[in-house]
């Protein structure tokens, strides 16, 4: 099952707008809150500079990079955890995501309304926090009466009740659960359970042109200060630039990101950045038929990573034949490489390493 990132912000800050720069699905948008009740996914390619690299070396009939799977949730108000708005879809939408991007508007337009009629993205991003916060709160309360609830506890592990009151307490101090230390015991305790503010996220802000440019909005310092003491990427992304750059061709596309001042589209940035909070890195395959990124998670055995390939390839594993990215470039060619000695074989325990190209060897 692929793994899944959910776009969350409040309405009319520009998450259906990354969600179509991100996946190209061509969602309709609007300067007014509609109200929008349903969720958008699609995929995401993960731009790949190796990728490229592979592909002008190898000529191959087909390029495939990394995807990953974007969910465009809806627009959150206050009280969502109570279910108003689009409260229930929201949370619903959130708790089937693996990760979370928040979209916070800086930008200024006249004709797009905020909900709040005021532009403060430290209380936007608060409101969207407390919400899932006070949805955490609520599954806690729930599940701690469902265990009180008859005359003998009803625990699935001994460990579950204590645990979910040190949740409740931290909660309650109005901080996330993904700022507890939690023993493994306490965490099979409560593995049954998704905490909302558990999830991984990182933080985008959405700039206008002149922003963009000067490098300079309301309430900087504070946005990069609180990302530093949540350990939260924050980046800065301007959306009506984005969209520029996109419907350009690549050469016009570099002369403009040049006049910018900007090596790599925002919206690159970001699929890069999400890819990393997932805990997916890729592998390499290259050849004449095709050259592939390979998503797999960190800290995989290179038995198991030849299972995404085909399962007969994990049943037969016998070596992996293995070259760094890196190693190759510098040598040039696949030739140079092997006289250089840059190949190695390696076994079915070996971590698989980002950017590693490999040929597995297998006998069934």
């Amino acid at each position: 099952m692929a793994l899944t990132c959910g776009i969350v912000g409040l309405p009319m800050v520009g998450k259906t707008t990354f969600f179509n720069l991100l996946t190209n699905a061509g969602i309709e948008t609007s300067a007014f809150y509609s109200g929008k009740t349903g969720t958008n996914i699609n995929m995401a390619v993960v731009p790949d500079e190796r990728v490229n690299y592979l592909s002008k070396m190898f000529k191959p009939k087909k390029t495939t990079y990394a995807q990953i799977e974007f969910i465009d949730i809806p627009g959150l108000v206050r009280g969502a955890s109570q279910g108003k708005g689009t409260g229930n879809e929201f949370l619903s939408a959130v708790r089937d995501a693996d990760a979370l991007v928040h979209i916070l508007r800086s930008f200024e337009n006249k004709n797009v309304l905020h909900v709040d009629d005021t532009l403060d993205i430290l209380q936007d991003l608060e409101t969207v926090n407390m919400e899932l916060l006070f949805a955490d709160l609520q599954l806690v309360e729930t599940r701690l009466e469902r265990i009180n609830s008859g005359k003998k506890k009803k625990l699935e592990n001994p460990l579950e009740e204590v645990t979910l009151l040190k949740i409740r307490d931290v909660l309650e101090n109005e901080q996330p659960v993904s700022s507890i230390s939690f023993t493994d015991g306490e965490k099979e305790a409560v593995k049954h359970i998704t905490f909302l503010t558990d999830k991984p996220m990182l933080i985008v802000v959405n700039l206008d042109e002149k922003q963009f440019t000067s490098k300079a909005y309301p309430q900087k310092d504070a946005i990069y200060t609180y990302g530093k003491e949540h350990n939260i990427i924050i980046l800065e992304i301007c959306a009506q630039v984005e969209a520029e750059i996109s419907q350009l061709e690549d050469e016009d596309k570099t002369v403009f990101m040049e006049d910018l001042g900007i090596n790599e589209p925002g919206i690159d940035r970001l699929a890069k950045a999400v890819y990393r909070l997932l805990g997916l890195i890729s592998f390499l395959t290259a050849g004449e038929d095709e050259v592939k990124a390979w998503t797999i998670k960190k800290e995989l055995p290179a038995k198991k990573a030849a299972g995404k390939i085909h399962s007969d390839i994990e049943r037969g594993f016998i070596r992996a034949e293995v070259v760094a990215f890196e190693d190759l470039k510098k040598a040039g060619s696949i030739a140079k490489a092997r006289e250089m000695g840059l190949f190695r074989l390696e076994g079915k325990d070996y971590l698989v390493q980002d950017g590693d190209i490999i040929n597995f060897r297998f006998n069934v």
